[in-house]
């Protein structure tokens, strides 16, 4: 009970409070230690987990040849993170765990949406980050939940026998949904006050997968849709969106700039790179062409510029097969039939949440290191570790009643 008290309360701050998140993953993580050294719990991680594991052991590697070793290393200490994956699934052991932990994460989302928009009459700033210490890690959080609640929102539409939603099943399903659309809402405008384009793209992509996933011939009013959104939005959104078409814009200027340098970084450092969190460093050099403005950042504004750059080719490759597994494991997932059991169509909502929060960090990443946010990666994982631990949750509730 211990375990699954630590990771929902890390999910309940995950967008409320960072310190706290991570405060109480790590007493997760001490509880799950205790447990697999007394035997109560044995190690399970789905396929995704090695590569990330070899992503850690390859950072490790980088950090030791690094042009600042120290500082490497001390970066890698974000590397523990990928322990939530193990974590989310030995924590997870009851159809109820399940359901405090998607509980908790909705609470903050709902906490934050309220927030961000209180914020928005009673402050002047001009990009809300609500909670957050910064508005792309706002944004990056907020992207991850949005997604996610697609996910659960669009799955749910599945053809069910009239027995299986009726009476007092359908009323709880019917509020699952009001309240999961009530936290989307929330968390939409506080993505939105971010006024972080990339942040948008993910978003949008997320949308497109949950769609496609519920019926693929409505992907064709998804651009009617996104111009009558447009058409709506306040003058300050159009302005933001448009801008991602345009080379005036300083930041799209900077992205060319960071991507051209990481290009030759990559060519300089191509099997370890210059070590985590080391980039900013080296491209000070005036041979890599960054701007005064581009070299008071301290990465290139990518994900895979960014890893490839700072951690090696061989790096991001196993990076990359983190991601194509993970996207695998949840795409098989994503299928019942339509007289299934209430375990099975959670799995499926849940499944299809990681796989649209996935794909809009993946997306998202091509214009922001949001993997290397500490507070985003933690989130992600744990939100695709999720429906791994309801599957098998479900193959243990088969096995219980072919056995009785």
């Amino acid at each position: 009970m211990a375990l699954i008290c630590a990771l929902s309360a890390s999910l309940l701050f995950s967008m409320i409070s960072i310190s706290l998140a991570q405060g109480f993953l790590a007493i997760a993580l001490l509880v799950w230690l205790v447990m697999l050294f007394r035997g109560k719990r044995r190690f399970e991680a789905p396929a995704f987990f090695w590569a990330l594991a070899a992503y850690a052991g390859l950072s490790l590697l980088s950090s030791a040849a690094s042009v600042n070793s120290r500082m490497s290393f001390w970066d890698s200490r974000d590397l523990l993170l990928i322990l939530a994956v193990p974590i989310t699934l030995a924590a997870v052991r009851r159809r109820a765990d399940l359901e405090i932990a998607l509980t908790a994460l909705l609470l903050s989302a709902v906490a934050n949406g309220v927030y961000a928009v209180v914020c928005r009459f009673t402050t002047s700033a001009e990009r809300i980050k609500a909670f957050m210490g910064h508005y792309m890690t706002q944004a990056g959080l907020t992207a991850l939940f949005i997604s996610f609640a697609l996910g659960i929102l669009f799955a749910g539409f599945i053809r069910r026998t009239k027995t299986a939603t009726a009476g007092p099943e359908a009323e709880r399903i019917w509020a699952e949904r009001v309240a999961w659309a009530v936290g989307l809402l929330l968390a939409s405008a506080a993505n939105i006050l971010t006024y972080t384009r990339g942040a948008w793209i993910g978003v949008a992509a997320a949308l497109v997968v949950v769609v496609f996933l519920w019926k693929p011939k409505a992907l064709i009013l998804l651009p009617v849709i996104v111009a009558l959104g447009f058409f709506a939005a306040p003058k300050s959104v159009k302005d933001r969106a448009l801008s991602i078409f345009t080379m005036r814009d300083d930041s799209n200027i900077a992205r060319v700039q960071y991507f051209k340098a990481g290009v030759k970084i990559i060519a300089d450092y191509p099997l370890l790179g210059t070590g985590p969190d080391t980039v900013d460093m080296v491209f000070q050099d005036e041979k890599y062409g960054l701007g005064v403005l581009a070299k008071h950042n301290v990465h290139l504004h990518s994900n895979i510029i960014q890893i490839a750059a700072e951690r090696g080719l061989v790096t991001l490759l196993s990076w990359l097969a983190f991601v194509g597994l993970a996207l695998a494991g949840l795409w098989r997932m994503r299928r019942v039939p339509a007289d299934a059991p209430p375990g099975a169509v959670k799995r499926r909502k849940i499944a299809a949440g990681g796989l649209a929060a996935l794909v809009a960090l993946f997306i998202a990443g091509f214009f922001e290191y949001n993997f290397g946010d500490s507070e985003i990666a933690q989130l992600l994982l744990i939100l695709i570790s999720l429906p791994f631990a309801a599957y098998r949750l479900e193959g243990e509730s088969h096995g219980s009643s072919e056995a009785s």
